[in-house]
């Protein structure tokens, strides 16, 4: 099962969907909860991530037997120094998304965090493309 998503840069109104409308989906497969919150915390902060930083973005989910696998590419600043940005703390956000209650510099260490496997590449001036992989662990 696919789903695409389209993100707005700057549109926290909609910030949330993709995640919600995935936590439906698992819940509907009798996915174990403790790994659906997993998915759902990787994905809604890879989706705020763009929401924050980017002009625009796609997240692509795929759903399969074993495991959920999200893509993340997104058209923005790039991140500069990707090490950095994975440290708890560390943030780039705008005074106007902090003020909004975003921005805390936890989003790329939560995901790290709740994904089994996560790969992010980013180009300065370009944007970043980010792949995670959850592994739907079978009872």
């Amino acid at each position: 099962m696919e789903y695409v998503f389209e993100i707005n840069g700057g549109d926290f109104s909609s910030g949330g969907n993709a995640s919600s409308t995935i936590k439906r989906a698992l819940k509907e497969r009798n996915v174990d909860p403790l790994v659906i919150k997993r998915i759902v915390v990787a994905l809604f902060e890879a989706e705020i991530n763009v929401v924050a930083h980017a002009d625009h973005g796609t997240i692509t989910v795929i759903i399969e037997e074993h495991q959920v696998q999200m893509f993340v590419k997104d058209f923005g600043p790039g991140i500069e120094d990707i090490e950095l940005a994975m440290s708890e703390g560390y943030s780039t956000a705008s005074d106007t998304v902090r003020e909004m209650g975003f921005g805390a510099g936890m989003g790329l260490p939560n995901i790290k965090k709740n994904a089994d496997v996560f790969e992010i590449e980013s180009v300065k001036g370009l944007g970043t493309n980010a792949h995670i992989i959850i592994y739907l662990k079978n009872d």
